[in-house]
């Protein structure tokens, strides 16, 4: 069966939480799609990763590229998955795909964004009512993530 997590953000943005948890899901040997909800969306997070930190290189590439299916983290602005990714994270209230293709589906929403709060509320609302199991977890005030449920 599928994980499912959400991914409450309180203390930081999407840009500040999302790297950290991508690096680990390489080292786990995982490939990775990230969904957002646009192309425009999409592209701003594409130049962000290469360059959040001074001192990392994260491989990645878009669905818009002739490589996509090669890409161990690959960002789109839709529900296919091109490159037979383990781990599908879901952002800025995209409409995720069947979770049943993965061993592991993320959505991240913005606590502070009332459409994304309400499209995570929906979603767990959906999953648990067909039976899945979900986990919850928040950002503390210090920023790290805490399972609440």
């Amino acid at each position: 069966m599928t994980e499912i997590l959400f991914y409450h953000l309180t203390e930081s943005k999407l840009e500040d939480a999302l790297p950290p948890l991508l690096e680990k899901s390489l080292e786990r040997g995982w490939k990775v799609a990230v969904q957002t909800a646009s192309v425009e969306r999409r592209d701003v997070l594409d130049v962000h990763l290469w360059t959040y930190r001074d001192d990392s290189f994260m491989p990645h590439g878009t669905d818009a590229a002739e490589n996509a299916a090669q890409q161990p983290i690959l960002l789109m602005a839709s529900g296919e998955n091109s490159n037979t990714a383990n781990v599908r994270f879901i952002v800025d209230g995209a409409e995720p795909p069947v979770v049943d293709a993965y061993e592991r589906i993320v959505f991240m929403f913005d606590g502070y964004d009332a459409e994304q709060l309400e499209a995570a509320r929906g979603q767990w609302k959906k999953l648990k009512g067909e039976g899945h199991t979900l986990t919850y977890w928040q950002q503390s005030p210090e920023g790290r993530w805490q399972k609440k449920a």
